[in-house]
């Protein structure tokens, strides 16, 4: 982890990039969005709330699986949790687009 304190996601956003440089990891978080937006439409569908628990635990999970078995490092999320959360939609985003790989 870098001593640098970021203020705004501009600036985190590169950081985070270099925290996800591994393909692996970065197909973790990616399943487990996709995972978090499949558990928001069965909680809307279903009108099953206990859908929405299901949201943190796939959405994390996968991630920090990625980050200690393939990144073989600390998630950003710890220490910048909001900037990370948006992080890992911005870079959702990015893959579905192709802006980074797969």
């Amino acid at each position: 982890m870098t001593d640098v304190r970021y203020r705004r996601f501009g600036d985190f956003y590169p950081f985070y990039l270099t925290e996800h440089a591994n393909r692996l990891c970065r197909r973790m978080h990616f399943i487990g969005s996709t995972l978090v937006l499949c558990a928001l439409a069965a909680a809307l569908v279903t009108g099953n709330g206990w859908w929405l628990l299901a949201m943190p635990v796939a959405g994390y999970g996968f991630a920090w699986i990625g980050h200690f078995a393939f990144e073989h490092n600390r998630p950003a999320t710890f220490t910048y949790p909001l900037f990370s959360l948006i992080g890992d939609w911005v870079m959702y985003k990015d893959m579905l687009t192709g802006r980074i790989s797969f």
